[in-house]
């Protein structure tokens, strides 16, 4: 495809990156020191203490069941628990730490402080003093745990970005908190999306085991990954150049397209190879570019996906990453609509209310997956909306606007919003082009189905994507860019999901 991309005016903004390590306010372990022992030596020897691992829900409902189990490390040897400020209305298992019950109506109320302590007979380790608030049944629900998926990159090479970001869900439409045990030294963690990022360096070269990331709504038990490794690989001198996020999400029946940017320090000719490609995907050994267009009956998770670039003799590999296709819709169900913004300023109002319909005499019920904890949402206008503070910027990613009619159901395509600092996001960049009409053999183009814009810091990185599913679309505002460099290029695709050549790069500069 041909076609040339313009750059208009640029101004500023930024992009706020996560911090953290674990839910702020609760602790999910406290080890209890055993008391030193002196040695014949007169070194003095102190005793390791057990950590605990595992989060206990703070809150239970009449008629619902309650459970939790804390997490021994496997190195512990044999372990008895034992419980102090067990509730009347559940039962301890001394063998395995499982503190379980259903409480009833006249358990109301909150309970004393709770302590369920382990030991190998040397070690000891507990978990609280914690409480555990029982809540009036509501009527016709159940108050179920939530759900998290992912497959996190289990490799990353030294100087190369890592990213990782579970989703999760919540049948109540409750707030979520996540939280991690194990992060590695190099990275950061956000409590509220989940996302896992960090760039190692030389010296952090090794295997990070453990891994462990859980999430809570704060009523029941969490939910958490299996834990999992990251290998930090030594860089070899050389080697292929590779980057590029690829888009976590697709919905069913729409185009998906990813192309990195990879060069070589001795300009040598890169091929590019895929491990676990998708089903429903075509991918180019020429130019690493990965799309199709996904079914209904292809929906899920497809995880473990690896795209490596090679010079012929040396090879560097993207981290592992999943791509997820949602649904689309039953026939019969409601039609959903709209293009919420991806940016607010810290104290500036946030509003989106999609566009739905439905047939005469049908109600509608909206619902939201990973609202940001900012923000308000109407179930039954859909409406979700709220002002961040200068303490919320960051990214809020994942999120999923659905709506229902009782019998069939709708979504958005997956999108973030992220919350830029006042004084950072100041304005934006126009990007304009000619649309193309013909294919690159001169035949007409007759299936034009949207644009990926690719853009970033560098010209050989462009590692910003972002997805127009609009053929009509002949312009686009990059809103909140900092103070630099920008360059940007695009790309077009059919409705079989063949992705064009990408435009020339064009660059501007914010003083």
């Amino acid at each position: 495809m041909a076609y040339r991309i313009l750059v208009g005016f640029l101004l500023a903004a930024t992009l706020a990156a996560c911090s953290g390590n674990g839910i702020a306010g609760s602790s999910s372990s406290q080890g209890a020191s055993t008391s030193a022992v002196s040695s014949g030596s007169g070194i003095t020897v102190t005793a390791s203490p057990i950590t605990l691992h595992g989060v206990p829900a703070s809150s239970a409902t009449v008629g619902v069941n309650y459970n939790y189990q804390p997490t021994v490390p496997a190195n512990s040897g044999v372990v008895t628990f034992a419980i102090a400020g067990q509730p009347s209305w559940a039962s301890f298992d001394a063998s395995t730490g499982t503190l379980s019950g259903t409480p009833s109506t006249n358990d109301v109320g909150l309970t004393g402080d709770i302590t369920i302590i382990a030991s190998n007979g040397s070690n000891t380790g507990s978990v609280g003093p914690f409480t555990i608030r029982v809540n009036p049944a509501a009527a016709g629900s159940l108050n179920a745990a939530p759900v998290i998926i992912g497959a996190p990159g289990t490799s990353v090479s030294a100087g190369q970005s890592y990213t990782f970001q579970p989703q999760a869900s919540d049948a109540a439409g409750q707030p979520l908190t996540y939280g991690i045990f194990n992060c590695p030294v190099w990275a950061t963690f956000d409590t509220a999306t989940g996302k896992l990022s960090g760039t190692p360096n030389s010296s952090q070269v090794g295997s990070y085991t453990d891994i462990d990331i859980f999430v809570t709504d704060g009523t029941t038990t969490a939910a958490a990954l299996p834990e999992f490794t990251i290998q930090v690989m030594a860089v070899v001198p050389g080697a292929p150049v590779v980057g590029g996020t690829p888009p976590a999400t697709v919905v069913a029946g729409q185009p998906y397209a990813f192309q990195p940017t990879a060069s070589d320090p001795a300009s040598k000719t890169l091929t590019f190879s895929i491990a676990n490609a998708p089903s429903w995907a075509r991918f180019n050994a020429t130019t690493g570019a990965l799309s199709g267009t996904p079914t209904a009956a292809q929906e899920g998770a497809y995880p473990g996906i690896v795209i490596t670039a090679s010079d012929g003799s040396l090879s560097t590999s993207l981290p592992a990453f999943t791509i997820t296709v949602t649904g689309s819709g039953a026939p019969g169900a409601p039609l959903i609509g709209g293009t919420p913004a991806t940016s607010v300023v810290e104290g500036q109002a946030y509003n989106f209310q999609p566009t739905s319909s439905a047939s005469q005499g049908e109600s509608l019920q909206f619902s939201i997956v990973n609202r940001p904890t900012w923000a308000s949402f109407n179930t039954a206008t859909g409406d979700l909306s709220g002002t961040p503070t200068a303490a919320e910027t960051g990214s809020y990613p994942s999120i999923v606007i659905s709506v229902s009619n009782g019998s069939g159901s709708a979504s958005l395509a997956t999108f973030s919003i992220t919350v830029n600092t006042g004084s950072a996001a100041t304005g934006s960049a126009t990007l304009s082009w000619d649309a193309p009409t013909q294919n690159t053999d001169g035949t007409p183009l007759t299936d034009l189905a949207g644009y990926t814009i690719y853009y970033g810091t560098s010209s050989s990185e462009l590692t910003q994507t972002i997805q127009l599913a609009n053929p009509s679309a002949t312009t686009y505002v990059v809103s909140n860019l900092s103070a630099g460099t920008y360059y940007f290029a695009l790309a077009a695709h059919t409705t079989a999901a063949t992705q064009g050549d990408m435009s020339s790069i064009e660059s501007r500069t914010i003083q």
